[in-house]
């Protein structure tokens, strides 16, 4: 046996360094690189002390602002740069990368997230050399899936890559010479975009068929019966045998005149039962629309807290990614989750579980890339955890929860019965209906509406006697097309193909931020210069802002990634003529700069010259007319105010940024609304009127003044002045 002074000796010290050297490679650990840090936080409570996730942080390397930075000459390569403010956060994975044993690209799995991953590979690889890289893709974030993707790596999905980089290099070569183009000849720091355009227009065209739609009057005549201890009302739906078509009250009055005396017979009963099926899990368009039909949410706000579901959340002790990935085009499930909740249905409604699963097709559009957006885990019903979720997370996720398991039971059957009610030469009719089996609504809370709850119907029969009470005429207005909101314009994007899941958001956040476009009561409206110019986009270059053709080139991109288009030969296509085009309008096109400026009657308080009213990023603005000499400006007096001498304007919360109209007398007056002013005076009490969109009354103006209650609906409005105009 070796004494204690022999273990010490230096020729004993060799092979301990040995043996210090195969502990750092034991010690090594497997590099995980994300996108956000949210998801990093969650992975790395999956995968345990033998990896270290990282976060990117979304794009490090991309085409750089400054510049155009495609080589036009060479097959349209970019020229790829460090985004500014990144190169620390790249240098610091590049080290994390040299010190690890193998590196996992984890970045979203779609064509931004593959191209990320591409990008940090060849930037690592550069540094490090040796070390083996790969990709990991996953669908949800939950301890199987990870430990699923990290056993099974693969490479990077080169065409996925050069599909991205196709759509670049397009959005770049449309984007960075129609840009210059406006500012030349309408107005400095304005910018187009290949996709957004055709939004904007469709939004614009829609606006020009609300303004010339004009209503007409038309009327329908109520009945309240009594039969017994129960009433009802009917409308009349047949007179003379026909659809009555009631144009004036006068009409109506000689229809009452006819029937009020008349005996009233329950001429017909019909009854009838339907099978009502569920609809198939979201895909991103369908999430975004219902959450905003039902929970009043933006596109962005859905996006966002469906990021965060998505990402992970902490649920006591664990943290857990609630929603598989929330940007999809898919109604597909996997077999598992199918598994699963066919269990959790067996198991807590045995009756409605059907004897195979339901089936759902996807549209022609579909990539199918990733399943329909689905609860990771079908056990954490909405009510379980609802402590562990913000308001809008617990309402968010309750709709997604409640969508997929509903699309796996059995369908609901419910009874219409329809009453006619016979008075003279006119037909009054009455329909309920009543769900008798209620299949998967037993699972909708927050999904249920009205109609699904049912309405309860008269118990009548053939040849029964009822009594008339009243006739109540009412008097409307056909109603013309309406405004897109963010459901409607992601719908009719999904519909004509432009754009993808994680496209629609994008789309609608950069029209508003440019000030093309504004939300007024959730309706999107074109601005005047959204308007001009979406008319000098049209007039000039109608083929690149066309809806067919933006579908085609999103078509375009998906065989890119089907590896059956070359993308620069699909880029060449477009680019010749659309180069040859930008240089001819260049030439010949008008300009209109300074066509927005008005001279105002507000003077400058310092300098005492005339105001301008001016068009500014964020909209219109009052600056001084002695500029460069004096650079005051000011917000554009909106309305007086009520309370004092001063002026309404336009105000941002701290934040969150939320508009609402204060005084600018402010602190001395406290004088606020929510509501936007409009142009108009209020005919009883003078105050000024806002606009209001509600159930009541639809679109209308308001006067501020809660105490006189004065409401002008829109339709009001609008005959008002198409009769000034005769």
């Amino acid at each position: 046996m070796a004494t204690k002074s022999e273990r010490a000796s230096p020729k004993q010290a060799a092979p301990k360094k040995a043996s210090t050297r195969k502990a750092d490679r034991d010690s090594k650990k497997i590099l995980v690189i994300v996108e956000s840090p949210a998801k990093a936080k969650t992975i790395e409570k999956y995968l345990g002390p033998h990896y270290t996730v990282k976060a990117s942080m979304g794009h490090l390397i991309d085409l750089p602002k400054s510049r155009l930075a495609i080589d036009l000459e060479h097959n349209f390569e970019p020229e790829y740069i460090t985004v500014r403010g990144r190169a620390k956060l790249l240098k610091e994975l590049q080290g994390d990368a040299k010190k690890a044993e193998s590196v996992l690209l984890a970045s979203d799995n779609d064509r931004e997230g593959e191209a990320i991953a591409w990008h940090l590979k060849n930037a690592i690889s550069a540094k490090t050399g040796e070390v083996p890289i790969q990709r990991i893709a996953f669908n949800e974030i939950t301890p199987g899936a990870i430990r699923d993707a990290v056993e099974h790596p693969s490479a990077i999905d080169e065409a996925k890559v050069n599909a991205q980089k196709a759509r670049r290099v397009l959005d770049r070569l449309v984007g960075y010479n129609l840009s210059p183009l406006l500012w030349k000849k309408v107005k400095n720091g304005l910018s187009a975009g290949r996709v957004q355009s055709v939004a904007l227009r469709l939004i614009c065209e829609r606006e020009k068929e609300v303004e010339a739609f004009i209503p007409d009057e038309y009327w329908t005549l109520q009945a309240d019966f009594k039969s017994g201890k129960s009433s009802f009302s009917a409308q009349l739906v047949l007179w003379d045998g026909s659809k009555p078509e009631l144009k004036s009250e006068a009409e109506v009055q000689a229809i009452i005149d006819v029937v009020k005396n008349g005996e009233c017979t329950v001429s017909e009963v019909r009854e009838t039962e339907k099978s009502v099926k569920p609809k198939p899990p979201f895909t991103t368009s369908q999430l975004q629309q219902t959450s905003a039909n039902r929970l009043g949410f933006t596109s962005r706000k859905t996006m966002q807290i469906a990021q965060q579901l998505y990402e992970g959340v902490n649920l006591g002790s664990s943290r857990v990614g609630l929603i598989t990935y929330m940007r999809t085009d898919s109604v597909r499930i996997s077999q598992s989750a199918l598994g699963e909740v066919r269990a959790w249905i067996g198991e807590n409604y045995p009756q409605d579980l059907p004897g195979k699963p339901n089936e759902y097709s996807m549209g022609k559009k579909a990539q199918d890339a990733h399943e329909a957006i689905r609860p990771t885990f079908v056990n954490y019903v909405p009510d379980d955890i609802k402590e562990h979720l913000t308001k809008d997370q617990l309402k968010l996720y309750t709709i997604i929860w409640e969508r997929f398991v509903s699309s796996q039971m059995n369908n609901a059957r419910t009874r219409t019965v329809s009453v006619d009610i016979s008075v003279a030469g006119g037909v009054f009719r009455i329909a309920g209906t009543k769900i008798v089996e209620k299949g998967f609504y037993k699972v909708m809370k927050l999904l249920a509406s009205k109609d699904e709850k049912g309405t309860p119907f008269p118990l009548l029969n053939k040849g029964d006697t009822v009594v008339f009470d009243q006739y109540r005429p009412e008097q409307h207005f056909t109603q013309g097309p309406p405004r897109y909101t963010d459901a409607s314009i992601v719908k009719t994007l999904e519909e004509k193909g432009i754009g993808r899941p994680s496209t629609y958001v994008p789309i609608i956040s950069v029209l508003l931020d440019r000030y093309y476009v504004t939300r007024s009561s959730k309706q999107l409206v074109p601005t005047l210069l959204g308007r001009m110019i979406n008319e000098l986009l049209v007039e000039n270059f109608s083929h690149v802002v066309d809806a067919a053709f933006t579908a085609s080139m999103e078509t375009k991109l998906d065989e890119v990634e089907e590896s059956s288009v070359h993308w620069p030969d699909m880029i060449r296509e477009f680019w010749d003529p659309f180069r040859d085009r930008v240089e001819e309008v260049g030439k010949t096109l008008e300009s209109f700069k300074g066509t927005l400026d008005e001279m105002t009657e507000y003077a400058c308080e310092k300098c005492q010259r005339p105001m301008m009213k001016k068009l500014g990023r964020y909209g219109f603005f009052l600056a001084c007319s002695g500029f460069p000499e004096c650079r005051n400006t000011k917000s554009v007096p909106l309305a007086k105010c009520p309370k004092c001498a001063g002026n309404i304007i336009s105000r941002k919360t701290r934040g969150r940024g939320k508009e609402f109209f204060g005084c600018t007398n402010y602190p001395e007056c406290d004088f606020l609304s929510h509501f936007k002013p409009s142009d108009q005076d209020c005919p009883k009490c003078g105050w000024f009127l806002v606009e209001k969109n509600d159930r009541k009354h639809g679109s209308s103006r308001a006067c501020i003044n809660t105490d006189c209650g004065y409401v002008q609906p829109d339709d009001e409005e609008a005959a008002k002045d198409s009769g000034d105009e005769e």
